[in-house]
This record gives C-alpha cells, sequence and structure tokens, in this order.
C-alpha cells in the first residue's frame, strides 16, 4: 500500500500502469499523460475504473475513491455497478431540475437553423409560451403527464382546434427530445394515436374549415373582361395567376430569369414552393395578379388563392384531363406514397394544352367584345 509518493507521481515518464497498492494505479500513456485506475478481479473477471486524470484528482483522493472501492468489494458488491448507480441518479436528479420551457428552448435553438421558415421558431416559442408554459413550463419535464397535456389543450381544443392541434404535436415533440436526452422516461402523453385521441374529439370533428372564396368557374370570363380594363402591374400579376393556376406567393415572387421564353416555361425554384420542389408552369399568352386589385373592384371577399378552386372546378366540370393533370398543374403533393414513387415526370406536354384551355375559357368574354 502507498508505493507511490507526490514526487515519484510528478517526476515518473515511464509509459504504463505505475501500482500504488490495493488496486490502485498511475497509467501514464504513451504521450506521458497520467490518470488513475482502480482493478479488480470479480468472478474471475478484471476490471478496470477510471478515476480521473493527475491534473484533476490529486494522490490522495485517489487513494480515498480506492478505498471506497474496496470497503464495496468486501461486502460483496461490484464497484463499477455502484458508480454507475450513482452517476444515473446524479443524472436523474438534474433532469428533475430541467422545467419543460428549458426543454421546450433547448430543441428550439437546436433546430432553428434546420428550419426553412425563419419564423418558424417565433411561432414555435409563442404557441408554446400562451398556452403550454402556464400550465407546464415550470414544472420538471420529468413531471409531465398525460393529465397535464390534456389541460394545456382542453381550453382551446373546440374553440382553436388547429392551433390546440399544433399545440399538442408540438408539446409532443419537446416531450420525445427530453425522452431521447435521458430528462425523462417512459411513453409520451402527448402522442394521439391509441391515447389522446381516446380522450379528445376529433379535430375533424370540432374543427370549422373555411376554404378560400372562390369566384365560379361561370364567372371567371366576365371577371377576366373587368380585369382587363383595370391599369397597372397589379392587374397584370392577377391575370398571370389566374393564367397559370398558381399560388399568390409564388406570383409575387416571380422574377424574369425564371421565364424561359423560347419554351414558353415558368420554373417556379424550391424554396417558394409549398411542395419544397422545383415546379414547371407552361404559359399561356396571357398573365398577372394580385389581392389589393380585387378591393378596388368591389370583390373584396374573393381571395387570389381562391381563382384556384375556380380553375379546378373548371377543369373537373367542363374537360375530362385526368385527374393527375389537373393536380400536377395545381402543384399538390401526391399523398399516395406508391404513386408518388412510380410518377417521375411532370405532365407537361399535356399541361401545356391543359393551360391553353383555360385560358381560351377566361378569353371568351374578351373576345365577345371583339
Amino acid at each position: 500500500m502507498n508505493k507511490l509518493n507526490a514526487r515519484k507521481v510528478v517526476t515518473i515518464k515511464t509509459p504504463g500502469y505505475h501500482s500504488d497498492g490495493g488496486g490502485l494505479y498511475l497509467q501514464v500513456s504513451p504521450t506521458l499523460s497520467k490518470s488513475w485506475i482502480f482493478k479488480f478481479v470479480r468472478n474471475k473477471k478484471a476490471t478496470e475504473i477510471g478515476l480521473g486524470s493527475f491534473g484533476d484528482i490529486s494522490l490522495e483522493a485517489a487513494r480515498e475513491q480506492a478505498s471506497e472501492y474496496r470497503k464495496l468489494l468486501k461486502q460483496g458488491l461490484n464497484p463499477l455497478v455502484e458508480k454507475r448507480k450513482i452517476e444515473r441518479e446524479l443524472h436523474l436528479s438534474v433532469a428533475k431540475s430541467m422545467t419543460f420551457a428549458e426543454c421546450a428552448s433547448a430543441y428550439i435553438e437546436i433546430n432553428r437553423h434546420g428550419w426553412k421558415n425563419p419564423k418558424h421558431a417565433q411561432q414555435w416559442s409563442n404557441t408554446l409560451e400562451q398556452y403550454a408554459s402556464p400550465t407546464i413550463g415550470k414544472l420538471p419535464v420529468a413531471e409531465v403527464d398525460t393529465a397535464l397535456v390534456v389541460k394545456c389543450l382542453e381550453g382551446i381544443w373546440t374553440s382553436k382546434n388547429e392551433t390546440a392541434s399544433r399545440l399538442r404535436g408540438r408539446i409532443e415533440t419537446v416531450l420525445d427530445w427530453a425522452t431521447v436526452s435521458k430528462y425523462r422516461e417512459g411513453e409520451n402523453p402527448a402522442r394521439w394515436r391509441g391515447h389522446l385521441d381516446k380522450i379528445l374529439p376529433k379535430p375533424s370533428k370540432v374543427q370549422n374549415v373555411e376554404h378560400h372564396a372562390a369566384l365560379p368557374y361561370t364567372d371567371i370570363s366576365e371577371f377576366i373582361v373587368k380585369l382587363r380594363n383595370q391599369q397597372g402591374i397589379a392587374a397584370r400579376c392577377l391575370e398571370f395567376t389566374i393564367l397559370t393556376a398558381a399560388r399568390t406567393n409564388e406570383s409575387i415572387g416571380a422574377t424574369w430569369d425564371e421565364i424561359d421564353v423560347i419554351s414558353q416555361t415558368w420554373t417556379i425554384p424550391v424554396e417558394r414552393m409549398k411542395a419544397n420542389k422545383p415546379h414547371r408552369v407552361p404559359l399561356s399568352p396571357r398573365a398577372m395578379a394580385m389581392l389589393q386589385l380585387l378591393k378596388r373592384m368591389g370583390l373584396p371577399e374573393l381571395t387570389v388563392h381562391g381563382f384556384r378552386s375556380s380553375f379546378r372546378d373548371w377543369a373537373a366540370e367542363t374537360t375530362h384531363y385526368p385527374n393527375e393533370v389537373l393536380e400536377m398543374a395545381l402543384a399538390h403533393t401526391i399523398k399516395n406514397q406508391a404513386e408518388a414513387a412510380y410518377r417521375r415526370g411532370d405532365l407537361m406536354e399535356k399541361r401545356s394544352q391543359l393551360m391553353a384551355d383555360w385560358t381560351m375559357y377566361c378569353e371568351q368574354g374578351n373576345q365577345a367584345l371583339r
């Protein structure tokens, strides 16, 4: 016992294990870094436990720890197992002090740079702070249970179901992150399927879905006549949006380098597409549109987005184009994954004829005036 001394520990330069006795060793690496090791044999199996580096643990402290491990061995216990128990208990005590709000902030901070929309992080924070924090924000994340999650949701589940559904999903995500991070254990009390769906009514039963106001397709021609009489870039932009069945933000953000005059094609880049992939649009001779124009025309109840519905109704009720052509024209994502895997093209030739027919239909009123 006590074979080493403070001076020898400092001056020793030979790589290897240097015994102090009683299972305690000073380990010197080939690079001459030094650390303390406790070795023991139990059930004919040799085991090593690291006690820390020489710079952090003194000779005296290392001897005290080795003495504790020898006591455990005499009691028939495994020092390594006991060491891990202590570490788990320490981690659990730290986890219990980690609140839901702290976990939410950590999750948002880690993921903010991966979110496409810079406002996404602020939306997450606002939703959780307004609806979750008053109930569970200051509680240890390990204590959040089903009753508490329901308490966060029940006040707005029927009155603001879309917000409540988004809130539930965000609470579920934060709790999943906390579980993976070892701050909590067990099932996620915010999961929907097979859990909260047994407690709360389905969103479809309580949601009031509001569709964008749409002009009946039978009135499109007359509307285009009025639109042509409007001056300015807004009028042209609105007409362009109608004739391409595009979304508002796609038209607003259009730049000249997206337009191929030769092939008469508009290629919308991925960053402006809802489906997160670029979209080619065949262009007919006419174009352009916007919401302020509708107000000036005395039709404030309509929305630009609603003209996509007008187009879809016209195509479904008056043409024989296949559904997949219409859905592709509207840049809708394919919900059937198997179908999506096999559909590689964008049906450009068929869509070119479709948009030409749509333009011709919209032009009827103007042709009558000629």
